[in-house]
């Protein structure tokens, strides 16, 4: 008898975990640019071209994406690099992003990432060495060659590669303003409504690019 109520006792948490697991709301990134303001509706094309609708909270923050340099990163930056694996075993960056110390420790660890089919997402904190003949800043992707990122986190670290074309940005902070036609966004989780709607609490706004992430 014992052993059937602990049985249905364990089958009744299952249950209960999946249906609470069920109700968690979706999130979903968004990579697009906007088209319409209607107050705190964005109405944006996604980059896979689908048309979204946009709710914004009351208080938003809006996150200006910045171009950076191989030079504002030094040992000890706090990072997050798309990258992709070579045959050789390596990985090399799609994008590098430099967190401002107040975002220090967003997302630390080493993912799958959507960027494109097998890319991995690392965030941590980051040593660099060169990997070609310079000193490691502009006269490195000056001189043509590359750097290697080692990204520490809690579960280990990671070693990625970054060429001179590689996108590197930073944060600033940003203003609903910029959030016109023709703006450039990222939302790294907006939530899926029942209406089909998405609503959203951070937006990322390219300031003069098109974010890399």
């Amino acid at each position: 008898m014992r052993k059937a109520i602990w049985i249905l006792g364990v089958a009744g948490l299952v249950l209960w975990s999946a249906a609470s697991f069920a109700q968690q709301p979706q999130t979903v990134r968004v990579r697009g640019t906007v088209e319409k303001v209607d107050g705190a509706v964005l109405t944006v094309k996604s980059r896979g071209g689908e048309t979204l609708t946009i709710k914004m909270a009351d208080n938003v923050n809006v996150v200006a994406v910045v171009k950076a340099s191989l030079a504002d990163i030094k040992p000890g930056s706090f990072v997050g690099s798309a990258a992709m694996p070579e045959t050789d075993g390596s990985f090399k960056a799609l994008e590098v992003h430099i967190f401002p110390e107040s975002m220090r420790g967003t997302g630390e660890g080493d993912r799958p990432y959507d960027a494109r089919p097998k890319s991995t997402m690392t965030n941590g904190t980051v040593g660099v060495s060169s990997n070609a003949t310079g000193t490691v800043g502009s006269d490195v992707a000056k001189a043509g060659g590359g750097t290697t990122l080692t990204i520490k986190y809690k579960e280990g670290e990671k070693k990625i590669d970054v060429t001179p074309e590689t996108p590197i940005v930073t944060y600033a902070p940003g203003s609903k303003d910029e959030l016109k036609p023709g703006a450039a966004i990222y939302i790294t989780a907006a939530t899926k409504e029942a209406d089909g709607t998405l609503s959203v609490g951070r937006i990322n706004v390219g300031r003069g690019i098109v974010p890399p992430m």
